[in-house]
Formats: C-alpha cells, sequence, structure tokens
C-alpha cells in the first residue's frame, strides 16, 4: 500500500488524488485528523459539523498540508431533512462520492439502564445510529458512481454490549456495525467497500468525558491512527465488511 502517514508537499500526487471525501464530525478529534489525512494524500474533502467556526480551522489545517481548501457543511445530523438533501447538494456540486467517514458520534450519559432518560436513549440512537442509516441512503447513488467507493464506520469496543452503564452508546455501536456490514453484503457486487474500525482508547474530548481521571499523554492521539483509515480509503482496497482494529494499526506502525 502507499505509505499515508506522511503528508504530501504536493497533494495532488497523492493516491487519493481526485477524490471526493466526506467526513461527518470533522471539526475535531478523530474526524478532524482523518479529514487532515485525506486531504494530505490529495482527497478534497467535504467537512461535516455543528459549529461553522471549528470546521473553518479544520479547513486551515487542510489548506496547510494540501494547498487546497475543503467544502464546509455546518449540519446538525439530528436534521432529519438536511441529512436527507446532503446526497443531491453533493452530487450537484461533485457528481460522485468516492469516500464516505460515518465518524460523528455522541457519548451520551453513562448510567444503568434503568436509569437513562428518554431524551439522552433518543438523542444517541438518532446521532450514532439513525443519522448513519439516513446519510447510506443518500449517500449510497453517488458511492456508486464512484469507480471505486469507500466507506468507513466508527464503531467502539462498546459495542461488544460487556461494559456496564454503557446502554445508549454501546447498542447504538453494536447497530452502527450491523448496518455497516449489511451495507457491506449489498455491496458485494459493485465497487464500493464497507468496513469499520474499532479505534480503541485515544486522546479525544470523548474519552475525557467518559474517563475523567485518565491522562491523556498515555493514550495515542487521532493522528496517530489517522492513517488506518486512509489505508481503507485507498482504490486497491479488498476488504469488506471488516473490522479493523486501531490497536492493531498501532502495534504494526510501532513495530
Amino acid at each position: 500500500m502507499n505509505n499515508p502517514e506522511a503528508s504530501n508537499n504536493d497533494a495532488s500526487s497523492g493516491p487519493l488524488a481526485g477524490k471526493i471525501a466526506l467526513v461527518t464530525g470533522a471539526s475535531r478529534g478523530i474526524g478532524r485528523a482523518v479529514a487532515i489525512a485525506l486531504a494530505a494524500n490529495g482527497a478534497h474533502v467535504v467537512i461535516q459539523g455543528r459549529v461553522a467556526g471549528a470546521l473553518e480551522e479544520t479547513d486551515d489545517a487542510i489548506r496547510a498540508v494540501s494547498g487546497s481548501s475543503a467544502t464546509i457543511i455546518p449540519l446538525n445530523l439530528s436534521q432529519s431533512d438536511r441529512v436527507d438533501g446532503l446526497g443531491p447538494t453533493l452530487y450537484q456540486r461533485f457528481g460522485r462520492l468516492d469516500i464516505f467517514i460515518a465518524n460523528a458520534g455522541i457519548l451520551g450519559s453513562l448510567s444503568p439502564l434503568g436509569h437513562v432518560t428518554e431524551k439522552v436513549w433518543d438523542d444517541v440512537i438518532a446521532i450514532n445510529l439513525s443519522a448513519n442509516w439516513r446519510l447510506i441512503r443518500t449517500l449510497d447513488p453517488l458511492l456508486k458512481l464512484s469507480d471505486a467507493g469507500r466507506a468507513v464506520f466508527v464503531s467502539s469496543g462498546a459495542a461488544s454490549g460487556k461494559k456496564p452503564f454503557w446502554g445508549p452508546y454501546a447498542v447504538s455501536k453494536a447497530g452502527l456495525e450491523a448496518m455497516a456490514r449489511t451495507y457491506a453484503a449489498e455491496c458485494e457486487n459493485t465497487a464500493i467497500k464497507s468496513n469499520i474500525i474499532n479505534p480503541g482508547p485515544i486522546a479525544t474530548a470523548m474519552r475525557a468525558k467518559a474517563f475523567p481521571g485518565e491522562d491523556p499523554k498515555t493514550l495515542p492521539t487521532a493522528e496517530d491512527i489517522a492513517g488506518l483509515f486512509v489505508e481503507l480509503c485507498l482504490p486497491g482496497l479488498e476488504a469488506n465488511g471488516e473490522t479493523f482494529d486501531g490497536r492493531a494499526y498501532l502495534a504494526r506502525k510501532s513495530g
């Protein structure tokens, strides 16, 4: 595979040159790092997030590594009608989509299932699961217009359902994994590859919220893991319907 770790001085010659990529939750954390890494490898990146100002900061970083700007889409993924309109909007602008990184997600509250409020449950399922179904539905026609469509869904070890108090988040990620594998099976005879990444513990704001006593300096950064996303977006990728472990990737990098 091409090396996705180093930024290209001329991103237009990178392994993703000419590709159009959408990254959700790109204003910070893993989404931001992945958007920058895709741009550094030649892709034109469409970045989604709720806050325009934060997306502009990601755009500044993308300009620094690629020499070109991103397309900024301020959008709350709970706004179903706007999510449904994203595919037609991107089609009018680009005519296709090559890469979809389903990264955006929320933690909700960590509490026993019997104490979870209806609002917390509904919010987590809406953003982490239902919004991604809507995104698949609106983006699938565009990915099918690509000669190498790639969809990457960000999951979590919590999807196993073995962690107490993580109910809404765990259920949403388990559902997301089932949906990503279903999509992979439906795309088996197409040029689309749909895969899952479980990043493992990464120093992000969500991780800090879940583990407030943890020293983030002991954890890998979002930038450390971004190369795995790039690998799963390369045109030569053959994997489909598989789950990739971030810790195994980091061990491979360091080994």
